[in-house]
């Protein structure tokens, strides 16, 4: 994505968020983290998140109870809130997470890959806090990296990519250069984050709740091309709202793209049904392929 100047609107939208960010980090950590998600659920309605979550929810689970509905209307953007809080947090967020165990079948994976310098490719979705196992990882001494999409507001993108990037780094843009420096990374045995759980035009028709949903292949297509070990990989929100469980799963057997990618679909339904409150429900998950 090329830069752009900031428009009016870009500057006025990335102001408000940092003025409200200020304000939140002024309460001690365990006050803060709540705060903000009444905040942002409160705002839901005004965002256009209570719609969003409706019709993606009338689109993927029709059968659900209407209390079912407006409980996750009102927790999936507390969930919002509080990711946005926590790695706002910085030091006082990662202090909480990098020491916690990793779980699940992949953690050995991801342990003997570490210690043989063996490249890892990691598939995560919009789940939970998915900063939290950057910094669990990076706690353990692994060399993870993410690549990510740069935002269309380029004020918000500055500054958010400046927060994550306090977290854990490297971070590698979706451009050709940050796909370059990715793959030197990984050649040398790091472990890179790929997103796939959004709409993706270009990508293959498989199927998210029983729908279709163009997905990106690109973690399967370079885990094959690295001879890396393709897992998931999810941090669980706990009930307390403030801690997390890291989940590594087994890692996906090399086949081919879209049956490895239909594999990490499976996986991240099965997490969203058992936690639905924790997946990001306001993305256009299911839309035709542009043409």
């Amino acid at each position: 994505m090329k830069y752009r100047e900031p428009t009016l609107s870009d500057r006025v939208s990335n102001a408000l968020f940092v003025a409200v960010m200020r304000l939140v980090q002024r309460l001690p950590y365990e006050r803060r983290i709540p705060a903000a998600g009444r905040m942002v659920a409160r705002l839901a309605p005004v965002l256009g998140f209570t719609r969003k979550i409706r019709e993606n929810l009338a689109i993927a689970c029709p059968d659900l109870s209407e209390d079912e509905i407006k409980r996750l209307q009102r927790e999936m953007p507390d969930n919002l809130g509080r990711m946005l809080a926590e790695i706002y947090s910085g030091e006082e967020f990662v202090a909480r997470v990098r020491d916690l165990p990793i779980e699940g079948p992949g953690a050995e994976t991801l342990e003997a890959a570490h210690r043989e310098g063996r490249p890892v490719v990691l598939a995560a979705g919009h789940f939970g806090n998915y900063d939290a196992w950057r910094a669990a990882l990076a706690g353990r001494g692994y060399r993870v990296g993410a690549i990510y999409r740069p935002m269309n507001n380029p004020l918000f993108n500055e500054q958010y990519v400046s927060t994550i990037s306090a977290i854990a780094e490297p971070l590698f843009s979706r451009s050709r250069r940050g796909l370059g420096d990715m793959i030197k990374f990984l050649r040398d045995g790091g472990m890179v984050a790929f997103g796939f759980d959004q709409h993706f035009s270009k990508g293959a028709e498989l199927s998210f709740f029983g729908l279709p949903a163009f997905t990106p292949l690109s973690a399967a297509e370079m885990a094959l091309k690295m001879k890396a070990d393709l897992v998931p990989i999810y941090a669980i929100r706990q009930p307390d709202g403030l801690s997390f469980r890291i989940y590594a799963d087994k890692p996906v057997p090399h086949t081919d793209p879209e049956t490895m990618t239909q594999t990490l679909n499976d996986g991240l339904e099965e997490m969203i049904l058992k936690h639905m409150e924790q997946w990001l429900w306001i993305h256009r998950r299911w839309k035709g392929k542009r043409k």
